[in-house]
Protein backbone atom coordinates (compact mmCIF):
# COMPACT_ATOMS: atom_id res chain seq x y z
CA UNK A 1 0.00 0.00 0.00
CA UNK A 2 2.80 2.45 0.92
CA UNK A 3 4.57 1.70 -2.37
CA UNK A 4 1.36 2.37 -4.28
CA UNK A 5 0.93 5.71 -2.53
CA UNK A 6 4.47 6.73 -3.36
CA UNK A 7 3.86 5.98 -7.03
CA UNK A 8 0.69 8.03 -6.98
CA UNK A 9 2.51 10.95 -5.39
CA UNK A 10 5.13 10.71 -8.13
CA UNK A 11 2.41 10.57 -10.78
CA UNK A 12 0.80 13.74 -9.42
CA UNK A 13 4.05 15.63 -9.83
CA UNK A 14 3.94 14.93 -13.57
CA UNK A 15 0.25 15.59 -14.19
CA UNK A 16 -1.15 18.76 -15.74
CA UNK A 17 -3.57 20.96 -13.78
CA UNK A 18 -2.64 19.39 -10.44
CA UNK A 19 -1.52 21.82 -7.74
CA UNK A 20 0.27 20.91 -4.53
CA UNK A 21 1.39 24.05 -2.71
CA UNK A 22 4.57 23.55 -0.75
CA UNK A 23 3.27 25.87 1.97
CA UNK A 24 0.03 25.82 3.91
CA UNK A 25 -0.59 29.47 2.93
CA UNK A 26 -1.99 30.27 6.36
CA UNK A 27 -0.23 33.64 6.49
CA UNK A 28 0.17 34.62 2.81
CA UNK A 29 -1.76 34.31 -0.42
CA UNK A 30 -1.24 31.60 -3.00
CA UNK A 31 0.17 33.00 -6.24
CA UNK A 32 -2.91 31.98 -8.25
CA UNK A 33 -5.39 33.76 -5.97
CA UNK A 34 -7.71 35.79 -8.20
CA UNK A 35 -6.04 34.42 -11.34
CA UNK A 36 -7.42 30.89 -11.69
CA UNK A 37 -9.63 31.66 -14.67
CA UNK A 38 -7.08 33.60 -16.66
CA UNK A 39 -3.90 31.66 -15.89
CA UNK A 40 -5.13 28.07 -15.51
CA UNK A 41 -8.27 27.78 -17.61
CA UNK A 42 -7.62 30.64 -20.04
CA UNK A 43 -11.12 32.08 -19.72
CA UNK A 44 -13.46 33.93 -17.38
CA UNK A 45 -16.01 31.12 -17.06
CA UNK A 46 -17.57 30.37 -13.65
CA UNK A 47 -15.38 28.37 -11.28
CA UNK A 48 -16.92 25.60 -9.18
CA UNK A 49 -15.20 23.88 -6.24
CA UNK A 50 -15.64 20.36 -4.91
CA UNK A 51 -14.33 20.36 -1.33
CA UNK A 52 -13.06 17.18 0.28
CA UNK A 53 -13.33 15.81 -3.23
CA UNK A 54 -11.80 12.36 -2.62
CA UNK A 55 -11.55 10.66 -6.01
CA UNK A 56 -13.14 13.69 -7.63
CA UNK A 57 -16.28 12.08 -9.00
CA UNK A 58 -18.22 15.34 -8.84
CA UNK A 59 -15.37 17.41 -10.28
CA UNK A 60 -15.04 15.05 -13.25
CA UNK A 61 -18.78 14.51 -13.67
CA UNK A 62 -19.63 18.21 -13.58
CA UNK A 63 -16.80 19.11 -15.96
CA UNK A 64 -18.26 16.73 -18.52
CA UNK A 65 -21.78 18.12 -18.10
CA UNK A 66 -20.78 21.78 -18.25
CA UNK A 67 -17.91 22.46 -20.68
CA UNK A 68 -18.43 26.21 -20.29
CA UNK A 69 -17.62 26.15 -16.58
CA UNK A 70 -14.39 25.39 -14.73
CA UNK A 71 -14.08 22.89 -11.88
CA UNK A 72 -11.49 22.39 -9.15
CA UNK A 73 -11.48 19.40 -6.80
CA UNK A 74 -9.72 20.00 -3.48
CA UNK A 75 -8.62 17.43 -0.92
CA UNK A 76 -5.78 17.32 1.58
CA UNK A 77 -4.71 13.80 0.58
CA UNK A 78 -2.84 13.29 -2.67
CA UNK A 79 -3.62 9.59 -2.88
CA UNK A 80 -7.29 10.51 -3.06
CA UNK A 81 -7.14 13.11 -5.82
CA UNK A 82 -4.92 10.87 -7.95
CA UNK A 83 -7.88 9.05 -9.49
CA UNK A 84 -9.68 12.18 -10.66
CA UNK A 85 -6.45 13.85 -11.74
CA UNK A 86 -5.50 10.78 -13.78
CA UNK A 87 -8.90 10.82 -15.51
CA UNK A 88 -8.78 14.48 -16.55
CA UNK A 89 -5.23 14.06 -17.85
CA UNK A 90 -5.95 10.89 -19.81
CA UNK A 91 -9.15 12.31 -21.29
CA UNK A 92 -7.76 15.85 -21.68
CA UNK A 93 -10.61 17.39 -19.72
CA UNK A 94 -9.39 20.97 -19.98
CA UNK A 95 -12.00 22.60 -17.71
CA UNK A 96 -11.06 20.62 -14.58
CA UNK A 97 -8.17 20.73 -12.13
CA UNK A 98 -7.23 19.29 -8.75
CA UNK A 99 -5.51 20.79 -5.76
CA UNK A 100 -4.01 19.24 -2.65
CA UNK A 101 -4.78 21.70 0.12
CA UNK A 102 -6.49 22.14 3.47
CA UNK A 103 -10.00 23.59 3.33
CA UNK A 104 -9.29 26.14 6.06
CA UNK A 105 -6.88 27.91 3.71
CA UNK A 106 -9.40 28.63 0.95
CA UNK A 107 -9.32 32.34 1.74
CA UNK A 108 -5.62 32.41 0.87
CA UNK A 109 -6.13 30.42 -2.33
CA UNK A 110 -9.20 32.07 -3.87
CA UNK A 111 -10.11 35.73 -4.08
CA UNK A 112 -13.24 37.50 -2.90
CA UNK A 113 -16.10 36.57 -5.26
CA UNK A 114 -13.89 34.30 -7.38
CA UNK A 115 -16.03 31.14 -6.99
CA UNK A 116 -19.49 30.59 -8.46
CA UNK A 117 -20.59 27.59 -6.38
CA UNK A 118 -19.31 24.94 -3.99
CA UNK A 119 -20.06 21.23 -3.65
CA UNK A 120 -19.40 19.35 -0.40
CA UNK A 121 -19.92 15.66 -1.09
CA UNK A 122 -20.06 13.18 1.78
CA UNK A 123 -17.64 14.85 4.18
CA UNK A 124 -16.53 13.25 7.43
CA UNK A 125 -19.45 14.12 9.76
CA UNK A 126 -17.07 14.61 12.70
CA UNK A 127 -19.77 13.41 15.15
CA UNK A 128 -17.78 14.09 18.33
CA UNK A 129 -18.71 17.37 20.00
CA UNK A 130 -15.01 18.15 20.35
CA UNK A 131 -14.71 17.98 16.56
CA UNK A 132 -17.55 20.39 15.81
CA UNK A 133 -15.24 23.14 14.50
CA UNK A 134 -13.81 20.66 12.00
CA UNK A 135 -17.16 20.00 10.34
CA UNK A 136 -17.10 21.42 6.85
CA UNK A 137 -20.36 23.29 7.45
CA UNK A 138 -19.30 24.79 10.78
CA UNK A 139 -19.85 28.57 11.05
CA UNK A 140 -16.18 29.41 10.40
CA UNK A 141 -16.28 27.48 7.11
CA UNK A 142 -19.62 28.92 6.01
CA UNK A 143 -18.22 32.42 6.53
CA UNK A 144 -15.18 31.51 4.44
CA UNK A 145 -17.38 30.14 1.65
CA UNK A 146 -19.50 33.26 1.73
CA UNK A 147 -16.46 35.47 1.14
CA UNK A 148 -15.11 33.62 -1.91
CA UNK A 149 -18.51 33.02 -3.53
CA UNK A 150 -20.07 35.37 -6.06
CA UNK A 151 -23.25 37.07 -4.92
CA UNK A 152 -25.94 34.41 -4.81
CA UNK A 153 -23.43 31.58 -5.29
CA UNK A 154 -24.67 28.34 -3.79
CA UNK A 155 -23.20 25.80 -1.43
CA UNK A 156 -24.45 22.25 -2.02
CA UNK A 157 -24.14 19.50 0.58
CA UNK A 158 -24.79 15.80 0.05
CA UNK A 159 -24.41 13.53 3.07
CA UNK A 160 -25.62 10.23 4.48
CA UNK A 161 -25.36 11.67 8.02
CA UNK A 162 -28.70 13.00 9.27
CA UNK A 163 -27.05 14.65 12.32
CA UNK A 164 -24.62 16.50 10.04
CA UNK A 165 -27.49 17.52 7.78
CA UNK A 166 -29.45 18.90 10.76
CA UNK A 167 -26.38 20.67 12.08
CA UNK A 168 -25.61 22.18 8.67
CA UNK A 169 -29.18 23.37 8.21
CA UNK A 170 -29.14 25.07 11.60
CA UNK A 171 -25.76 26.72 10.97
CA UNK A 172 -26.96 27.91 7.57
CA UNK A 173 -30.06 29.51 9.09
CA UNK A 174 -28.01 31.18 11.81
CA UNK A 175 -25.66 32.60 9.16
CA UNK A 176 -28.57 34.29 7.41
CA UNK A 177 -28.48 31.98 4.42
CA UNK A 178 -31.33 31.44 2.01
CA UNK A 179 -32.39 27.78 2.08
CA UNK A 180 -33.14 26.77 -1.51
CA UNK A 181 -33.47 23.01 -1.02
CA UNK A 182 -33.49 21.00 2.17
CA UNK A 183 -34.34 17.30 2.30
CA UNK A 184 -33.36 14.35 4.46
CA UNK A 185 -34.27 11.87 1.71
CA UNK A 186 -33.08 13.22 -1.63
CA UNK A 187 -34.19 10.46 -3.97
CA UNK A 188 -37.62 10.05 -2.38
CA UNK A 189 -38.57 13.73 -2.34
CA UNK A 190 -36.94 15.39 -5.36
CA UNK A 191 -36.98 14.87 -9.08
CA UNK A 192 -33.23 14.64 -9.54
CA UNK A 193 -31.32 15.84 -12.58
CA UNK A 194 -28.00 14.90 -14.13
CA UNK A 195 -26.13 16.93 -11.50
CA UNK A 196 -27.73 15.38 -8.44
CA UNK A 197 -27.51 11.95 -10.06
CA UNK A 198 -23.70 12.05 -10.03
CA UNK A 199 -22.74 9.51 -7.38
CA UNK A 200 -19.47 9.24 -5.53
CA UNK A 201 -17.98 5.94 -4.41
CA UNK A 202 -19.23 6.66 -0.90
CA UNK A 203 -22.75 7.44 -2.05
CA UNK A 204 -23.00 4.22 -4.05
CA UNK A 205 -21.95 2.29 -0.98
CA UNK A 206 -24.37 4.12 1.30
CA UNK A 207 -27.27 3.55 -1.08
CA UNK A 208 -26.42 -0.16 -1.35
CA UNK A 209 -26.67 -0.29 2.44
CA UNK A 210 -30.14 1.25 2.33
CA UNK A 211 -29.13 4.62 3.77
CA UNK A 212 -30.96 7.81 2.87
CA UNK A 213 -29.11 10.70 1.27
CA UNK A 214 -29.61 14.20 2.66
CA UNK A 215 -29.22 17.27 0.46
CA UNK A 216 -28.96 20.95 1.27
CA UNK A 217 -28.57 23.90 -1.12
CA UNK A 218 -28.02 27.40 0.28
CA UNK A 219 -26.83 30.86 -0.68
CA UNK A 220 -26.60 34.25 0.98
CA UNK A 221 -28.53 37.42 0.14
CA UNK A 222 -26.84 40.03 -2.04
Amino acid sequence: MAKNKLKRFADLEEMQRVFQPASAYADRDYHLKGKWGAEIFGNNNPIVLELGCGKGEYTVGLSRLFPNQNFIGIDRKGARIWRGAKTINEEQVMNAAFMRAQIQHLGSIFDHREISSIWITFPDPQPQKTREKSRMTAPRFLEMYRKILVSGGRVHLKTDSFPLYEYSLQCAKESGAIIHVSTSDLYATLDTDAVLDIKTTYEKRFLSEGLKICYLSISWPL
